[in-house]
C-alpha cells in the first residue's frame, strides 16, 4: 500500500514539474517576442510619407536607387513612362499599387537603431553599397517632396528615413522594386497559336522559306508551300517552332529603335487565317538580341494592326537568346532543299 502511494506521489510530482516547466518556457517566449515599450514610438501609426496624399496629384517623377541599379518613372504628356528606356510606357496596375502603397504606408514597431544591423532587414543605404531601396518622389517642377529607404525581410516590409539611425517595420505594402523590367508594359501581341496560318522566313544567309497549314489543322501541320513546295521537312517540330514563335513573344526589355546600331539579320512574317500579318525583323546587337515589329491588316476595320503598331512602332524589344533564335533559324535546319542552288522567283526582293 505504501509503495503504491509513493508511486502515485512520484507521478503527480512529475506531472506538476512538466506543467511548471511548460509554463516557464511559455513565459520566456512571451517575454522574448512580445512588444516591449522600446518597440513603440511617437511615429507608430503615422504615415511614412506624411505629405504624399497632398502632393500625389502633382507628382512628376519617382526615382528608385539600388546598389547596382536605378530607374525613374516620369510623367510625360499625361502618361507615365520609364526614363531609362527612352520613354516607354509603364504598367498602370503597378503604378496604381505603388501610389496607393506610398500613400497608405504607416510606421509600425520600432526596430534596430544600429547602422551595422540595417542590412539584416534590407535597409542598408544603397548609395553606400547597401541592400535597401531609396525611393525619391519629385513634383512636376522637379523639387523633391519625399524620400525613404525601404527593405524586405521574409514577408515584412521595413523602412527608415535617409540620414536617420532608427528603423521601423511598416504596415502596408509596395510592389517589387528590384527589377525595372517588371514595370514595362511589354504585352504587345496576343495571338492564339491556332490563329496562325503561315510564316515566311528569311535567314541570315538570305535564304527564304514559306510554311503554311490549313485552318483547324494541328500545331505540327506546317509544310513548305509554293515556291518551295519541293522542300522536305527535317522534322515537324523544326517547322512548327518558328511558325508559332510570335504566339510566344516575351520581350524582357525595350529601347528606341533609333538606338539600334547594326542591320537586321533575319526576317519573320507571321500570317493569320483572318488576314493579320506581323512583320518581325531580328537584330543581333552588342548588347543582346532585339526585334522590331510592324503589323499589317487589310480592310477598313484593321484595328488589331493599329493597336499593335501604336505600341510597337519606333521601339526595339529585347529577347532572350533562346527566344530570339526561334525567329531566326537557318532555313537549312528546317528543310532539305531539292536544289540548294535554285532560287525562287522574287527571292531577292524578300530580304531582312
Amino acid at each position: 500500500m505504501s509503495a503504491t502511494l509513493d508511486t502515485r506521489r512520484r507521478r503527480t510530482i512529475e506531472v506538476l514539474s512538466i506543467i511548471a516547466a511548460g509554463l516557464w518556457i511559455f513565459l520566456l517566449l512571451m517575454s522574448l517576442f512580445a512588444p516591449s515599450e522600446n518597440d513603440t514610438s511617437p511615429r507608430t501609426g503615422e504615415p511614412v510619407l506624411k505629405n504624399f496624399s497632398a502632393v500625389r496629384s502633382d507628382t512628376g517623377a519617382i526615382r528608385f536607387t539600388m546598389d547596382e541599379l536605378s530607374y525613374t518613372l516620369e510623367q510625360r504628356n499625361g502618361q507615365w513612362v520609364m526614363a531609362e528606356t527612352g520613354g516607354y510606357p509603364v504598367r498602370e496596375d503597378r503604378l496604381t499599387t505603388l501610389a496607393e502603397g506610398l500613400e497608405t504606408m504607416t510606421w509600425g514597431e520600432r526596430r534596430t537603431s544600429d547602422p551595422a544591423r540595417f542590412g539584416r532587414i534590407g535597409l542598408g543605404d544603397p548609395r553606400d553599397g547597401g541592400n535597401g531601396v531609396l525611393i525619391e518622389v519629385f513634383a512636376t517642377n522637379g523639387s523633391k517632396t519625399a524620400e525613404i529607404i525601404t527593405g524586405r525581410r521574409n514577408e515584412f516590409l521595413y523602412a527608415r528615413e535617409p540620414g536617420e539611425n532608427v528603423s521601423f517595420r511598416v504596415e502596408g505594402d509596395l510592389p517589387p522594386l528590384y527589377t525595372r523590367e517588371a514595370w514595362l508594359d511589354l504585352d504587345i501581341i496576343d495571338i492564339d497559336p491556332s490563329a496562325i496560318s503561315a510564316v515566311r522566313l528569311t535567314d541570315s544567309t538570305r535564304t527564304s522559306l514559306y510554311l503554311t497549314r490549313s485552318p483547324g489543322s494541328g500545331a505540327r501541320s506546317f509544310s513548305p508551300a509554293p515556291p518551295y513546295q519541293n522542300d522536305r521537312l527535317r522534322s515537324r517540330l523544326a517547322a512548327s517552332t518558328p511558325a508559332l514563335a510570335i504566339s510566344r513573344l516575351t520581350p524582357i526589355d525595350v529601347k528606341p529603335a533609333s538606338e539600334l546600331t547594326s542591320r537586321p539579320v533575319a526576317r519573320h512574317i507571321t500570317e493569320t487565317h483572318d488576314g493579320l500579318e506581323i512583320d518581325l525583323r531580328a537584330w543581333r546587337e552588342p548588347g543582346g538580341f532585339w526585334v522590331t515589329l510592324r503589323a499589317v491588316e487589310a480592310g477598313e476595320g484593321a484595328r488589331r494592326a493599329q493597336t499593335i503598331n501604336d505600341r510597337a512602332e519606333g521601339w526595339a524589344f529585347k529577347l532572350t537568346e533562346y527566344d530570339w533564335r526561334e525567329f531566326t533559324p537557318l532555313v537549312s535546319s528546317i528543310v532539305r532543299r531539292a536544289d540548294p542552288d535554285a532560287q525562287a522567283p522574287g527571292e531577292n526582293n524578300f530580304q531582312p
